[in-house]
């Protein structure tokens, strides 16, 4: 059996979505890459959403961008990139929870419907970033250690939905395009995922939402350099 080789090319990064997936569906290298490091964040963070930890997070990650690129065919263009991908992450995700032993199903996550009763538009608050100062720098790993802690104690149904609102800063109608479900549940969850975490974190707290779950730099690098080797049958 022949083993293709991905094609070399010159940086990618001014490249829209579409030309991108049209050029990794010819096998080039830089679009992978560029495709990965775009996506690289949303789909840890959903991961790692899903498994309360780093390592499984990241092989997640990986087995859907090779899941992904090696079916780049099928993929339609009826959503983003982006979306279709990280429902790709999402299946892998549950099906390693499944394999350890019953879970949410993904069709209950949509379908549940409880958390609506109750639910008024004007009560929806965010959460107030402080601004960054010393005493905040010096305490960010135990703040962010802290937050992690909090964010997986949130139940299975409001959990994803924080992440992906809050952290990654998804729009609601995105996220209820990922989740498949309807905008107001999106809010539900959300408000009632705020209010959760609000209870459990101090006042005094400079919150850095956007630090939380990183997935850059070197680690980005090697997850590319995988995810090629992996492709490439190396």
């Amino acid at each position: 059996m022949r083993t293709h080789r991905m094609a070399h090319a010159t940086p990618c990064d001014s490249l829209s979505e579409a030309e991108l997936v049209a050029s990794a569906l010819t096998r080039n290298e830089a679009a992978v890459r560029e495709l990965i490091r775009r996506c690289n964040r949303q789909l840890f963070r959903i991961a790692r959403s899903i498994m309360h930890n780093d390592s499984e997070a990241e092989d997640i990650v990986q087995a859907a961008y090779v899941s992904a690129f090696t079916k780049l065919e099928t993929f339609r263009g009826e959503s983003s990139f982006v979306t279709w991908i990280s429902r790709i992450t999402m299946n892998e995700a549950y099906g390693r929870l499944r394999r350890k032993g019953p879970i949410v199903q993904f069709a209950d996550y949509q379908n549940l419907k409880r958390a609506t009763e109750g639910f008024e538009e004007g009560a929806l608050q965010t959460m107030s970033q402080s601004p960054t100062n010393p005493e905040a720098e010096l305490g960010r790993a135990e703040v962010r250690a802290f937050l992690e802690r909090a964010i997986d104690a949130l139940p299975e149904p409001f959990r994803l939905t924080y992440v992906l609102r809050d952290i990654q800063e998804m729009t609601t109608r995105e996220v209820a395009q990922l989740l498949q479900i309807n905008v107001v549940t999106v809010k539900t969850r959300l408000f009632r995922a705020r209010r959760l975490l609000r209870a459990e974190i101090s006042k005094h707290f400079a919150t850095d939402f956007y630090s939380i779950y990183p997935f850059d730099g070197a680690r980005c690098v090697g997850m590319a350099d995988r995810v090629i080797n992996a492709m490439a049958g190396g």
